[in-house]
């Protein structure tokens, strides 16, 4: 199926740059914002979805979520349209997923896991505070750049409830998703335990196999990674409990990560997204602003 070519404008003020990636349903494309003089993301229906209504539903339910939910390990909507090509506009997409990282260098250093963990596992807790559950943690989905991590894709979130069986991504989905039972945070610690274990595994837990997690636990993290702290690999087992209830909280999670981090001395723990005298991350503003200058023929404006 065709892509909008370079110079497409998608909406109003929004002209295309290049196309970044395509799934089902949305292709995501680097695009010019004459509102904002920058570059953002830009996430739009595909050419040949435009009629399907559950697609376009669950792309502007995500577009809300993403603009109503506000952490700063969570991707941010600026706006969302709802016209013929409902499209949602995004901060830009800079850096590397995990799922990148993971395939061109496996495993990660036990502290630059554990530091991810706490990023992504602080926005689950905040998603999760707010009565959403993400659903859909995986490698593909988080991204790693300056600021640290990020969750990325909003696309199956919703209210705690029973959920189709097999929602979710192969490998990572829980038990209670693949069997379509009632999925809450527990579902989210899964999800963030299965992506800690292949950072740390260099494996995932169960392959890419959507019922595996049905039939078997997953392998000890230490068979493959035997040098990892025993408290450590035990909580990454522990989220990988069959048994929902049996799971810790995602704070019991997170104090262990926060335990394996590394922090360095000083209160400058910015991987946190921890917030500056002025309330926003400790890093920003510095440095990053730089590097990430627009190469747009527009961006000197």
């Amino acid at each position: 199926m065709r892509l909008l070519a370079p110079g497409t404008r998608l909406a109003d003020g929004l002209e295309v740059i290049a196309h970044l990636a395509r799934s089902d349903a949305v292709d995501v494309y680097d695009a010019w914002s004459d509102l904002r003089g920058c570059r953002v993301a830009v996430r739009a229906l595909r050419p040949d979805r435009l009629h399907d209504g559950e697609a376009r539903a669950a792309l502007l339910r995500e577009g809300g979520l993403l603009a109503h939910l506000t952490h700063p390990h969570l991707l941010r909507a600026y706006e969302v349209h709802e016209g013929h090509r409902p499209l949602v506009v995004l901060a830009p997409l800079r850096g590397t997923t995990l799922a990148a990282l993971l395939a061109a260098e496996r495993p990660r250093r036990v502290a630059e896991a554990a530091r991810l963990g706490l990023q992504a596992g602080s926005a689950l807790r905040y998603i999760n505070g707010q009565g959403v559950v993400h659903l859909d943690v995986r490698p593909s989905g988080v991204l790693l750049a300056d600021g640290g991590a990020q969750l990325i894709d909003l696309a199956i979130a919703r209210r705690p409830g029973l959920v189709e069986p097999g929602l979710g991504s192969r490998g990572y989905l829980s038990p209670e998703q693949a069997r379509g039972e009632f999925a809450g945070p527990a579902a989210d610690v899964w999800g963030l335990g299965a992506v800690l274990y292949e950072a740390l595994a260099g494996v995932p837990p169960f392959g890419h196999d959507a019922h595996a997690c049905l039939e078997r636990r997953a392998e000890p993290l230490r068979r493959h990674r035997p040098r990892a702290p025993r408290a450590l690999a035990g909580a990454v087992e522990a989220a990988l409990e069959p048994d929902a209830l049996a799971r810790p909280e995602i704070e019991e999670l997170l104090a262990v990560l926060d335990a394996h981090a590394g922090h360095p001395a000083g209160p400058d723990r910015w991987w946190l997204g921890e917030p500056s005298s002025n309330g926003s991350s400790a890093r920003d503003g510095r440095g990053r602003t730089a590097r990430a200058r627009s190469t747009h023929p527009r961006a000197g404006r």
